[in-house]
C-alpha cells in the first residue's frame, strides 16, 4: 500500500477538529486575555497625538470685470487640471513654506520638534554608547523640518479642486495652528510670485514697446513710398485699377458674345422659316412685332367674314373673291415683315461682333498691364504685412502695458487659491484608539490561538476519521493464553481472549481520508532495566535445558519451518516493507516476532516491531516493562507517534508496546490501524507485527505491497497445522512457519546500551 492509497482512505474528523477548542478553551481565552491587557497598557500609556485639517481650494479668483480682454478660459487649465492641483500639493509641502511656518510659531523652541531639547538621560547614554545617533550633529532647522514633514500630510481630494492640508501634534492648538499657517504663507507665496511676475512684465514691455513704435512707423514709411513708386492706382474692393477694368472688360465682353450668338441664331430660324414655308409664329421676335400682329387679326377677321358669307354665297362670288384678295395680300404683307425682322436680326449680330473685336483688343491690352501691377503688388503686399504684424505686436503690448501697470498702481493681484475651511481645534485624539486596539488585539490573538490549536490537532493526527466507502471486514474474536507465571514454564490451559488491539465493534465506520503525517523519532531517553516480565528467549532456552538434562529429547517432527536466522534473511532478501506474525500457541511463540526483529536489526536496517497482543508478550521482554505508552495510547489520541516509540534495551530495533490506554476507547478507533502502519512504514525499512493468535481476517487491515506473513511455532501440533491450513485457504499460500527453538541469541548485552538514536 503506498502513501497515496493510504492518504485517499482517510478524511479529517470536522468534529474532532473542532472539537479541540472547546478542550483548550481555558489555555486560548488566558492567551487573548494577556494579549488584550499589553494592547490596553500600551494604548493608555501611548502619547496622545491630536489632528486638524485645512482645505485650499484651487481656482481662478479673478473677477469678470477685471478680467483682461486677452485673458480666456484655456489660460486658467494648467492650474485647475489634475497635474496642476497635484504641482500646487508640492509648493504647499515645499520646505520654503515649512521653514516661513516654523519661524512664525517658534517651533524650534518645543521639543516635539527638536530631539535636541529636554533629552532624557537614557537618550543621553545611548548617544554617549554610539547606538544612537546625536541629534546635535544635525542643524535645528533640518531638526525642525524632519519633525513637520513627518507629521504633515499634503494631498489632493480625489475629483476635486481641494486640497487638504493635515497635521498631527501632541498640543491640539498648534495642530490646528500649524495648517492654518501654511495655508496662508502659500497662498501670501502665490501673491508675492503673481506680483513678481507682473512687475518683470511690466519692466519688459517698456522698453519694447518703444522698439516697436519706431518700427512700425518706418515699416508704414517703406509702404508708402513703393505705392508711389509703382504707380499701383487702388479702385473698389480694395484691387489695382488695372485689374479691376480688365475684370469690368472681361465682363462686358461674355455680354456681348450672348447677344450676338443669340441674334445670329434667331435670324437663322426666321430665315429657315421663310425658306421652307414654315408658320412663322413660332418664332418670338416676328410674334413680339405690333405690325404682324395687327395684320395676324386683320387676317382672321378676313377668314371669319369669309366663312360666314360662305353659308350664303358661292366660291366665285364677287364679295367672297374681293375678301380672298385681301387675305392673300396680308400673307405677303406679313412674311415682307419677317424678312426685315430678319435683316434687324442680322444687322444686330454685325455689330455685336464688331464690338467683340474691339473689346478683344482692350482686354488684351489690360493683361499685361494687370500682369505688371500684379508683380508689383506682391512686393507692396510682403511691406504691408511686415507693417501690420508690427502695428498689432505694437498694440498688444501697449494693452499688457497698461494692465500691468494698473494692478501695479493699484496693487491689485488675485491668487487662484483661497481657504476653503480652517483647521478647528481637535477635542479628541486621533491616536491612540483604546477601544480599537483593545478590540482588535482580543480577537486578532483568539483568532491566532484557534488555527495554532486547530493544527495542531490536524497534524497530530486525532482529526481523522474513515473515509467514504472505505471498509474493512470485521475481525471475529480470537482467543490468547494468559503470560505464563509458573517458574518451571509448564504450558497451563490456554484461556483465549481477543487481542484488544484488533477487536473491532466498529468495523463499518469510514477509513480516514489521509493518514496522519508523523515521522517515527527514536526515544532518546535510555531505559532502565526493570525485570517485571520474564524474557520469552530465556524462558525457551531454560525449558530445553530441563528437557535434555532430564530425558533425551525424542525426535520432532517437522512441518517444513524455518528458523529465525533464514527468516531475517528472507525478509531482507525480499525487501519486506512488513512481517505479519502470527502465533497461535500463545504468548510463548511470540519470541519469534521479536527474535526476528532484532536479527533484521543487527543487520543494519531501521525496524519497529508493533506488539498488538493483548498481554504484552512481545514488548515487554524488549523494554523489561509494561507500563510505557503504545498503541493504545496513540489510538485514543492520548499520545502521538514520538511518545509510543521507544528504543530496545537489548538491540537497535525500536519498539511500540501495547500502551496503558482503556481498551475500550481504543478500540473505537481501531479502523485508523492501516494509517498508522502506513506511517510506520515509510519511516522505517521493515514493520514487524506480533499479531498473537490472530486468524486471516483478523490479519487483513495489517497487510499491504511488501507484506510477508509468517506462523510462529514451537509445537508441530494439530494446532499449528489447523491455522497454517486456514491462513492458506484464506488468501495467504506464501506463509511461512518459523520457530524460535535452537536460536542462540546474542552475549549479555548492558541495557540501555544504545538509544534511539543509535
Amino acid at each position: 500500500m503506498s502513501v497515496q492509497s493510504a492518504a485517499a482512505d482517510v478524511d479529517v474528523d470536522l468534529r474532532q477538529l473542532f472539537a479541540s477548542l472547546a478542550r483548550n478553551w481555558l489555555r486560548i481565552l488566558l492567551v487573548a486575555l494577556l494579549v488584550t491587557g499589553a494592547a490596553f497598557a500600551f494604548a493608555s500609556l501611548a502619547t496622545r497625538h491630536y489632528k486638524a485639517e485645512t482645505q485650499v481650494e484651487i481656482a481662478p479668483r479673478e473677477s469678470v470685470y477685471t478680467r483682461p480682454a486677452s485673458n480666456n478660459n484655456d489660460t486658467d487649465k494648467p492650474i485647475l487640471d489634475e497635474q496642476g492641483v497635484a504641482t500646487q500639493v508640492q509648493i504647499i509641502s515645499s520646505t520654503e513654506i515649512l521653514k516661513q511656518v516654523a519661524q512664525k510659531l517658534g517651533l524650534e523652541k518645543l521639543p516635539e520638534f527638536d530631539d535636541a531639547i529636554d533629552m532624557s538621560p537614557l537618550s543621553r547614554a545611548l548617544v554617549l554608547v554610539g547606538l544612537k545617533s546625536d541629534p546635535m550633529e544635525i542643524p535645528a532647522e533640518e531638526r525642525v523640518l524632519k519633525k513637520m514633514h513627518e507629521k504633515l500630510n499634503v494631498y489632493g481630494v480625489e475629483k476635486t479642486r481641494i486640497i487638504a492640508i493635515e497635521f498631527s501634534s501632541e498640543d491640539p492648538k498648534l495642530a490646528a495652528a500649524v495648517p492654518d499657517a501654511i495655508a496662508a504663507a502659500y497662498i501670501a507665496g502665490q501673491g508675492a510670485a503673481k506680483l513678481e511676475s507682473n512687475n518683470a512684465a511690466a519692466d519688459f514691455l517698456a522698453p519694447e514697446i518703444a522698439d516697436l513704435s519706431k518700427q512700425v512707423k518706418d515699416a508704414e514709411a517703406k509702404v508708402a513710398a513703393y505705392r508711389s513708386h509703382s504707380d499701383l492706382l487702388m479702385g473698389g474692393n480694395n484691387s489695382v485699377l488695372a485689374t479691376q477694368q480688365l475684370s469690368e472688360l472681361s465682363s462686358e465682353l461674355s455680354k456681348v458674345r450672348a447677344n450676338r450668338a443669340a441674334a445670329e441664331a434667331t435670324a437663322d430660324g426666321v430665315r429657315r422659316a421663310l425658306q421652307n414655308g414654315g408658320s412663322l409664329d413660332a418664332v418670338p421676335e416676328v410674334l413680339s412685332s405690333d405690325l404682324i400682329q395687327r395684320l395676324r387679326e386683320r387676317q382672321v377677321e378676313l377668314r371669319s367674314n369669309i366663312a360666314d358669307l360662305s353659308t350664303t354665297l358661292l366660291g366665285n362670288h364677287p364679295r367672297i373673291r374681293a375678301l380672298k384678295s385681301q387675305l392673300t395680300n396680308l400673307d405677303a404683307q406679313i412674311r415682307s415683315e419677317a424678312q426685315k425682322i430678319m435683316k434687324g436680326l442680322l444687322m444686330q449680330a454685325e455689330t455685336a461682333k464688331a464690338r467683340e473685336n474691339q473689346l478683344v483688343a482692350d482686354v488684351n491690352t489690360l493683361k499685361a498691364a494687370s500682369a505688371q501691377a500684379g508683380e508689383q503688388q506682391v512686393d507692396l503686399d510682403a511691406l504691408q504685412r511686415d507693417a501690420t504684424a508690427k502695428r498689432q505686436q505694437l498694440e498688444l503690448y501697449l494693452t499688457n502695458y497698461r494692465e500691468a501697470a494698473s494692478r501695479q498702481d493699484r496693487n491689485y493681484l488675485p491668487v487662484d487659491a483661497r481657504i476653503a475651511s480652517k483647521a478647528s481645534v481637535p477635542s479628541e485624539a486621533y491616536f491612540p484608539k483604546v477601544g480599537s486596539i483593545v478590540g482588535a488585539a482580543f480577537a486578532a490573538s483568539l483568532l491566532i490561538m484557534a488555527i495554532v490549536t486547530l493544527l495542531r490537532e490536524l497534524f497530530s493526527g486525532r482529526a481523522m476519521r474513515p473515509a467514504a466507502g472505505s471498509r474493512f471486514e470485521r475481525i471475529d474474536e480470537v482467543a490468547m493464553p494468559d503470560v505464563a507465571q509458573a517458574p518451571d514454564f509448564v504450558a497451563k490451559p490456554v484461556v483465549r481472549r481477543e487481542p484488544a488491539i484488533l477487536q473491532d465493534p466498529f468495523a463499518h465506520q469510514e477509513m480516514a481520508e489521509r493518514s496522519a503525517e508523523a515521522e517515527a523519532e527514536p526515544y532518546t531517553a535510555a531505559m532502565p532495566y526493570r525485570a517485571e516480565a520474564p524474557d520469552m528467549v530465556a524462558m525457551a532456552e531454560a525449558a530445553a535445558a530441563e528437557q535434555t538434562a532430564v530425558a533425551p529429547e525424542p525426535a520432532r517432527p517437522s512441518l517444513g519451518e524455518i528458523d529465525i536466522e533464514k527468516a531475517a534473511e528472507k525478509l531482507i532478501a525480499s525487501g519486506a516493507a512488513r512481517a505479519i506474525f502470527v502465533s497461535p500457541e500463545g504468548d510463548e511463540a511470540a519470541a519469534s516476532a521479536v527474535l526476528v526483529a532484532r536479527e533484521v536489526a543487527d543487520a543494519g536496517l531501521r525496524v519497529l516491531l508493533l506488539d498488538l497482543t493483548a498481554s504484552g508478550a512481545a514488548s515487554r521482554p524488549m523494554l523489561d516493562s509494561g507500563l510505557f505508552s503504545g498503541i493504545t495510547n496513540l489510538l485514543a489520541s492520548e499520545a502521538q507517534f514520538s511518545d509510543v516509540i521507544h528504543a530496545d534495551l537489548y538491540s537497535d530495533c525500536h519498539v511500540i508496546p501495547v500502551g496503558t490506554a482503556d481498551p475500550v476507547r481504543a478500540m473505537r478507533a481501531a479502523d485508523r490501524l492501516p494509517i498508522i502502519m502506513q506511517s510506520l512504514t515509510t519511516a522505517y525499512d521493515l514493520v514487524v507485527v506480533e499479531c498473537g493468535p490472530a486468524d486471516a481476517q483478523g490479519i487483513s487491515r495489517l497487510t499491504g505491497d511488501a507484506t510477508e506473513v509468517f506462523l510462529s511455532m514451537l509445537e508441530p501440533d494439530d494446532e499449528v497445522t489447523q491455522a497454517a491450513v486456514k491462513l492458506i485457504e484464506s488468501g495467504y499460500p506464501d506463509l511461512t512457519l518459523v520457530t524460535p527453538l535452537g536460536h542462540e541469541p546474542p552475549g549479555n548485552p548492558v541495557p540501555g546500551r544504545r538509544t534511539a538514536a543509535a
